[in-house]
């Protein structure tokens, strides 16, 4: 079965800590080049130490290449596959020396961010290709993943988990869906895309779909998480926890959260939902639920297989929304922040 020209698959995530000792290198390898001193580092560090220092993002991905290489035996996909992180062990550049070793030309990068954006995609580009060019001329052509956000197996396994919290809720007359993703500063978001503000757009219309898929006909909202940065920056908001607020303001008796910017339970989602959203939630007297992140099964791995088979097999698209896909590698794609407009010639 013809693979079209590609021999691997390179799973690409952000990588987490795995032990207390790990987590301020760790901090540092996700912040390098900001400035950041290692004052404010130990305080996000705390939130990490909460959990014994351990993401649970390298464990997640351990178990998605477990049942992705079953899903491929499976599915006639003759394709290793290869793991390679951003920010901690296994690095995408020593994932990179192994396949230019093993003799791979041509990979496909399954990212683990379904959204488009600098920080969602266009960083996720930049570092492959800063590990292709640490190893050098023989380093693979590696290609990356469309934006899944509409991917029938992504929204089903968020509408399974928002079915199980809301089906915990006896009267839903005064029950708020509320859906997060992390915020990300204005002109990120404005650079988004061919038109910009992609990012908010993709991340309305997977709720929207989320919600109607888990038969939710009342009223949701969507909100943003996990904001940094200075205050005089703006970014995203509402914030979720003052959305909690003007909910609580507005007779909402119980929320339902579902974290539909994140593929997994990690830290931002652990410790900005699970406490400090569910602290405020209790303050304001509001019955807070959180629904879970796809599980790893059908939906997610079945997920996947589709995504690579698109580009392996010639498979038709799987998407249940209406906007636009674009190419998410062409160059000056969501570039971190807007660029200068040129100087206006005033000629004399």
């Amino acid at each position: 079965m013809t693979m079209n020209g590609y021999d691997a698959v390179l799973l690409v995530s952000f990588g987490g800590p795995e032990g207390p000792g790990d987590v301020l290198p760790f901090l540092r390898n996700v912040t390098r080049g900001r400035g950041i001193p290692d004052e404010r580092l130990a305080e996000v560090a705390e939130h990490y130490y909460h959990f014994g220092g351990i993401s649970p993002i390298n464990q997640w991905c351990r178990e998605v290449l477990d049942a992705l290489r079953q899903e491929f035996r499976v599915s006639g996909i003759d394709l290793p596959i290869y793991w390679g992180n951003r920010n901690w062990p296994p690095m995408l550049v020593d994932a990179v020396t192994q396949m230019t070793g093993d003799g791979v030309k041509r990979a496909l990068a399954l990212c683990t961010s379904a959204y488009g954006s600098y920080s969602s995609c266009r960083q996720y580009v930049e570092d492959i290709n800063a590990a292709r060019a640490a190893v050098g001329d023989t380093a693979p052509v590696i290609d990356k993943i469309r934006h899944f956000f509409d991917h029938p197996g992504f929204v089903g396994g968020f509408a399974d988990q928002l079915k199980k919290s809301l089906g915990q809720i006896e009267d839903q007359s005064k029950t708020r869906v509320v859906f997060t993703a992390h915020s990300i500063p204005d002109v990120m978001d404005e650079c988004s895309g061919p038109e910009g503000a992609r990012y908010s757009d993709q991340v309305a219309e997977a709720a929207a779909l989320v919600a109607e898929h888990a038969g939710w006909h009342g009223l949701f909202d969507v909100v943003w998480q996990s904001r940094s940065g200075p205050p005089s920056m703006p970014w995203l908001a509402p914030d979720i926890n003052d959305h909690l607020k003007a909910l609580a303001a507005d007779d909402v008796d119980t929320v339902v959260v579902s974290p539909v910017g994140f593929l997994s339970d990690h830290i931002e989602v652990l410790w900005d939902l699970d406490n400090e959203a569910k602290d405020t939630a209790a303050e304001l007297g509001l019955r807070y639920l959180r629904a879970g992140t796809p599980e790893v099964g059908a939906d997610l791995v079945g997920m996947f297989r589709d995504l690579v088979a698109e580009r392996v097999l010639g498979a038709p698209l799987q998407r249940l929304g209406k906007l636009p896909v674009w190419d998410p590698t062409v160059e000056g794609c969501c570039p971190a922040r807007r660029p200068p407009a040129p100087e206006k010639h005033r000629g004399r």
